[in-house]
């Protein structure tokens, strides 16, 4: 078995956490795909030059499928089939979509199109299963630290993508239409890498317990995870009495997202602050920066190249969020990133705008100032808008809503991106750089909303949330809930005042 090369169960807890996170680097890489390949002559020259409605609607493209993968397929296959099933689904259709893009017949956008879709519908699916499995698997102590690593993997995928991408540019000539089919192809590597790791890692516990009361498989895999029997009692216990809680007295289908006003108010500040993190800037950035850079820049090769080195500085900011997600908390860098990002914005515009363009082109100081200030943008949205939103809205939701909570949260970022990404060409082209002066009023709007709306959840068990948001303890009122099934004679046991951890040894539903 995978977990005896290990010489901890903590590290191979981080092992299946990471596996899961890797489906990021699907949607890094191929958030950076397009960007990339548009700025590529035999690009162009392959499908006859498409126009600035054609190219933002390619885009669209991705995300409509994305869209209907994150709030129709999502939930529903992690929830009744598996958080392992919705990752291998995604990495499927991932796999099948890299080789209708890659392998477009001459001319044919259609076909291009059709893989765009695809690959979004896999990518929903599977960045709804992910942020679940690890926010499942791992321990509140240091469940920040390892679900930063799910952002951080989004800029792996872009890091990998944008270097790519820099090699076939600088070699374009010998390459011809292979320098951007072989960027679309290197999109094989990860999703092929996943399923092949997938089979080595535990299940869910929780959707164990949650479908069909594998209460031994439940055991089973936390044995592999936690370091004490009596820790994997104690969780065990926790999540029956939630699950029981959420079975009896709120319900136990997606249902519970209207009929709860804890959960409702939930839901409401997921799709904002997800909405939010497309608008702040940085995803109009990852898919247009080629043409952002356009306007200051000449050289493809020199634009591939800040892409490139832009994607890797976005890796060593996002490390900065282990250090500081569980010791400051989700709220605090929240806020701060949304004000260093607004401030990036306004310095970004007021740079490019008031400064001469001789010969229509930006200075070379001028471009190496707009560039650096790019990076200091990043600086703070990586850890901030960039890792947090997703983990806080993985371990916001209760477990019988979380599926369908969390697909339908993250894939506001698409409806988001999908209206600013629709505009932004026309709008970069017809306004400049004043442009950005929207982003800037958008991010100090986020920070003012998350101060007064959005409640601190460091530390906080899963199955324990709830309170937070005005909710019940689902853990202290299950644990009731069961004391009556057994006075009433539903459950085979007498409760004893022993500790938890070796009272759920017998707390058994009867059959």
């Amino acid at each position: 078995m995978a977990s005896s090369f290990f010489k901890s169960k903590r590290t191979f807890n981080w092992y299946s956490a990471l596996v899961a996170a890797a489906c990021m680097v699907l949607y890094g890489y191929d958030a950076s795909v397009y960007n990339s390949v548009q700025g590529s002559e035999a690009w162009l020259e392959w499908f006859n030059n498409p126009d600035a409605n054609m190219t933002g609607l390619i885009n669209t493209a991705y995300t409509v499928g994305a869209i209907f993968g994150g709030f129709f397929l999502g939930g529903p296959i992690a929830d009744f089939l598996g958080r392992k099933i919705g990752m291998a689904t995604g990495c499927i259709l991932v796999i099948i979509a890299t080789f209708m893009q890659a392998f477009s017949p001459k001319g044919n956008i259609g076909c291009f199109l059709g893989g765009r879709v695809i690959i979004g519908i896999g990518q929903g699916i599977a960045l709804t299963s992910g942020p679940i499995y690890i926010g499942e698997i791992s321990p509140p102590s240091i469940r920040g630290k390892i679900m930063t690593f799910w952002q951080l993997f989004y800029s792996v995928g872009s890091f990998i993508c944008f270097w790519v991408a820099y090699g076939c540019t600088e070699h374009a000539t010998k390459l011809g239409e292979w320098d951007w089919k072989m960027v679309v192809l290197f999109q094989l590597l990860v999703p092929i890498l996943i399923l092949v790791l997938l089979p080595t890692i535990p299940g869910s516990p929780r959707w164990y317990i949650q479908n069909g009361n594998h209460i031994e498989k439940a055991r089973n895999a936390l044995l592999k995870i936690r370091d004490t029997e009596e820790q994997v009692e104690e969780e065990l216990l926790k999540i029956r009495e939630a699950l029981e809680y959420e079975k009896e007295a709120i319900s136990s289908g997606y249902s519970a997202l209207w009929k709860d006003k804890s959960l409702r108010k939930r839901l409401l500040l997921a799709l904002v602050i997800n909405a939010g993190q497309q608008v702040t800037g940085q995803g109009t950035l990852n898919t247009y920066s080629t043409k952002v850079y356009e306007k200051v820049f000449s050289s493809e090769s020199q634009i591939s190249l800040i892409n490139a080195l832009n994607a890797t500085f976005g890796i060593i900011f996002t490390v900065n969020a282990i250090w500081f997600i569980d010791r400051f908390g989700r709220k605090f860098l929240l806020v701060a990133g949304a004000i260093g990002q607004g401030l990036c914005m306004i310095i970004i515009s007021a740079v490019e705008t008031e400064t001469p363009s001789p010969d229509g082109k930006k200075t070379e100081a001028v471009g190496i100032s707009l560039v650096f200030l790019f990076y200091v943008f990043i600086l703070f949205y990586k850890p901030s808008w960039g890792a947090t939103v997703w983990i806080w809205t993985s371990e916001v939701f209760s477990m019988n809503v979380r599926g369908q909570a969390v697909g339908m949260a993250s894939q506001t970022q698409n409806v988001a991106n999908l209206i600013v990404q629709q505009f932004f060409p026309t709008f970069l082209e017809n306004c400049g750089f004043y442009a950005f002066y929207m982003f800037a009023g958008v991010n100090f709007l986020l920070g003012l909303f998350v101060y007064f709306f959005v409640p601190e959840t460091k530390q906080v068990s899963l199955e324990e949330i709830d309170a937070i948001f005005g909710g019940a303890n689902h853990v202290s009122q299950g644990e009731d809930l069961l004391f009556q099934q057994k006075n009433a004679g539903q459950v085979s046991v007498e409760r004893s005042d022993k500790p938890v951890s070796t009272t759920y040894e017998n707390v058994e539903v009867s059959s």
